[in-house]
């Protein structure tokens, strides 16, 4: 069996295919499988962040929702015909009652540390379809409802020789467009070095690292409309252009335009519903640019995966 693996950076361990989310057939009543399909996630942020599981099809595992210390892992177990979501919540405090409204910055799900339902965006979202199209598993990394963390999904083959003969650079997506373990061109870091592996790749099958951001851009892709907590504007209340000289915070979650506004044509609904209609809105042309575009996925069969946040 193979497996996945998340983190943040979450990284997320899990074996399919990639299936852009536009495509993705309707959720539908599925035949139930085995929960023997792991998936392990990982927290690789160094604060505390909170992961959250939505099971839209199949049987899905009974945590739901919980707090995920620095450097920890968690295992949780799915059916092999699961579909669902994996996302971190960040900053949370949750009453013992729970509920109450909102308990956490980004991804909260109605104040719940065990989540009933969809989260609040922006969240970064790890999305699975486990026997899918052609009994096939599809998994990729989606901002249609914002970014707020780090995240890489690693396959984990356990075994599996026809998984072991991919190219783990092309099956192990991952996107960063926050400075959280961003290190720069001009710097000496490898994450290869010393015949180190990084998020299941190695020096013979490396990631196609984006090259040509710097701590300034990486900083500052999110629209100033798009921000959850933009700093305020000077003078008149407009951003001046250029807008470098307006320092933005730290941690700068950024929400998609569909999810704020709603609009059709950001949404690729209604009339725009179809990839010859749909054109990207100026959220999706700054997401490409900062994260390079790597967020695309893999169709592969029967492995484990690995999240990983941050």
């Amino acid at each position: 069996m193979s497996a996945l693996r998340l983190a943040s950076l979450l990284p997320l361990v899990l074996t399919a295919s990639a299936e852009h989310h536009m495509s993705r057939p309707r959720l539908a009543q599925r035949q139930s499988g085995n929960n023997n399909r792991p998936i392990l996630i990982s927290n690789w942020c160094t604060e505390t962040i909170y992961p959250a599981i939505l099971t839209q099809g199949g049987t899905g595992p009974s945590t739901t929702g919980y707090a995920a210390q620095p450097n920890t892992n968690l295992t949780v177990y799915v059916s092999s015909d699961w579909q669902g979501r994996v996302w971190g919540r960040t900053n949370c405090t949750f009453s013992s009652s729970g509920g109450g409204g909102s308990s956490c910055t980004t991804g909260d799900c109605g104040g719940l540390q065990a989540c009933k339902g969809p989260g609040v965006p922006p969240a970064t979202l790890a999305e699975f379809t486990l026997a899918g199209s052609q009994s096939q598993d599809f998994y990729d990394i989606s901002l249609v409802d914002g970014y707020n963390l780090g995240l890489a999904i690693v396959l984990l083959p356990n075994g599996n020789s026809a998984l072991q003969a991919l190219d783990p650079s092309t099956t192990n997506p991952s996107c960063v467009a926050s400075l959280n373990g961003f290190a720069a061109s001009s710097s000496s870091y490898n994450p290869y070095a010393n015949n180190q592996q990084f998020l299941g790749t190695s020096s013979s099958s490396p990631l196609p690292f984006e090259s040509k951001q710097t701590a300034s851009t990486l900083s500052s892709w999110c629209p100033w409309d798009l921000q959850t907590s933009p700093p305020l504007a000077p003078g008149d209340g407009v951003y001046p252009y250029p807008d470098g000289s307006i320092s933005r915070p730290a941690f700068d979650p950024c929400i998609s335009a569909c999810s704020k506004y709603g609009d059709a044509s950001y949404c690729c609904t209604g009339k725009y519903n179809g990839p010859n209609s749909c054109s990207p809105s100026y959220y999706n042309e700054h997401v490409y640019y900062a994260d390079g575009g790597r967020v695309s996925g893999g169709v592969l069969s029967r492995g484990e995966e690995h999240g990983y946040y941050c």
